[in-house]
C-alpha cells in the first residue's frame, strides 16, 4: 500500500484570531459552532476585528480533514488528500503549505480552476472555545472529479470529512469515495465534524454511512444528536449499528473507544487549554496513524489523547513536525 490514509474534505485557509465573548454579542455570532457565511460577511467581520484591535495569530492551510491528514504525515505516515482550490493567491498558498506538510494530492498550480479559494475565520475565546465563520468559496463545489481512484485503491484507510454533507456535490463525492473504497477493500472512516452537520444534515450523513463503516469519529454532542439518545451509554450502544468501531471524544474527560469487541476508556491529560481549534482533527490523525502503523486501538487512543492535549496548549490546529516526533517518542517511552 502506498498510503496509510486517503482523505477527502474541504480546503480552507484558516485565519485565526483571539476574541472575547462581547465580540460575538456585538456581531451576532453563535459561539462554539461552525457557521457558513458569504464572502462579504467574512470581510465585514475581519474589518470589525481590526477595529476591535485584534490581529491575526496565524494563517495556514486547513479544513477539518486536511488537519487530520497532515497529522498522519507529521507522525510519519503516508497520506493523500482530495480537495478543491482555485487559481488565486490563497489557492497557491494552500497548495504550497499542504505540499510542505508531506501530503500528496492530484492538484497542481497548472490545473487549478477559476474561482475563489475558501477561507475560515477561527475565533478563539479565553475559555479555549473555538468559533468558526466559513466562506467555502470553490470548495463548496468539490465533486467526484477530485477523487484520485488509483491513490484511493492504494490506501489502507479512507477518511471522510463530515462537513461534506452540507454540499450537494460534496455529499455525492463522499458517497462515491466510500463506494470506491469498499469496492477496493479499503477500510472506511468518517468524522461527524460538527453538531450542526448532524443536526441539519442527518439524512445525508446516514446515507454516507450506508450499511456501515469501519470507523466513526464523533464527540458526545454529535453521537447523542445522531442516535437520538440522551444517555451516552445508550447512544454508544446505538452507534454500534452504524460502525464496526468508533471513537467518542469527551473533551477534558478523555475518550471512549469501541474496538469491535470491548469499550476502552482513554484517560485525559491534565492541561491548561488555550485553544481547542483542531483538537478533534488531531485526535483522528494521531489515531489513524496509530492503527495503520501497528498500534492497538488502546495504544492509538493513548497517542491521540497525548497529541490533542499538547495541541490545545497552543494556538492553531496543528503541531510542528518536531512536536509530533517528540510526542511519538514520549508515547513509546510511556508504553
Amino acid at each position: 500500500m502506498k498510503y496509510d490514509v486517503y482523505g477527502i474534505g474541504n480546503a480552507l485557509v484558516d485565519m485565526e484570531f483571539e476574541v472575547n465573548d462581547d465580540f460575538f454579542t456585538k456581531n451576532s455570532i453563535e459561539k462554539g459552532t461552525m457557521t457558513l457565511v458569504e464572502e462579504e460577511r467574512q470581510a465585514e467581520l475581519i474589518s470589525a476585528l481590526e477595529s476591535h484591535k485584534t490581529s491575526e495569530i496565524k494563517r495556514q492551510c486547513g479544513g477539518s480533514a486536511a488537519n487530520t491528514i497532515i497529522a498522519v504525515s507529521q507522525f510519519g505516515g503516508k497520506s493523500f488528500y482530495s480537495f478543491k482550490i482555485a487559481n488565486d493567491d490563497t489557492g497557491s498558498f494552500y497548495l504550497n503549505d499542504i505540499s510542505e506538510n508531506g501530503v500528496d494530492t492530484k492538484n497542481t498550480l497548472e490545473n487549478l480552476p477559476q474561482g475563489k479559494t475558501g477561507k475560515c475565520m477561527v475565533m478563539v475565546t479565553p475559555d479555549a472555545e473555538r468559533t468558526m465563520n466559513t466562506f467555502l468559496g470553490i470548495t463548496a463545489t468539490l465533486d467526484k472529479d477530485q477523487i484520485d481512484e488509483k491513490a484511493l485503491e492504494n490506501s489502507k484507510w479512507l477518511y471522510v470529512e463530515g462537513y461534506l454533507v452540507a454540499s450537494p456535490t460534496g455529499h455525492t463525492a463522499a458517497l462515491e469515495a466510500v463506494r470506491l473504497a469498499k469496492q477496493a477493500g479499503v477500510k472506511t472512516s468518517l468524522t461527524m465534524s460538527d453538531p450542526n452537520m448532524v443536526k441539519f444534515f442527518k439524512e445525508n450523513m446516514q446515507e454516507i454511512i450506508g450499511d456501515g463503516l469501519d470507523l466513526i469519529f464523533c464527540n458526545e454532542h454529535e453521537v447523542r444528536d445522531f442516535t437520538g439518545k440522551t444517555s451516552l451509554n445508550e447512544a454508544r450502544e446505538e452507534l454500534k449499528k452504524y460502525a464496526k468501531t468508533f471513537v467518542i471524544t469527551l473533551g477534558k474527560n478523555g475518550a471512549m473507544i469501541w474496538d469491535g469487541t470491548m469499550f476502552i476508556d482513554i484517560e485525559p491529560h491534565a492541561v491548561q487549554a488555550i485553544d481547542s481549534n483542531g483538537a478533534g482533527d488531531m485526535y483522528a490523525g494521531a489515531f489513524l496513524y496509530g492503527i495503520t502503523n501497528g498500534m492497538s486501538y488502546a495504544g492509538a487512543g493513548s497517542l491521540a489523547s497525548l497529541a490533542s492535549s499538547k495541541l490545545v496548549e497552543q494556538f492553531g490546529p496543528r503541531l510542528s513536525w518536531r512536536e509530533a516526533k517528540d510526542i511519538l517518542k514520549q508515547h513509546h517511552n510511556n508504553e
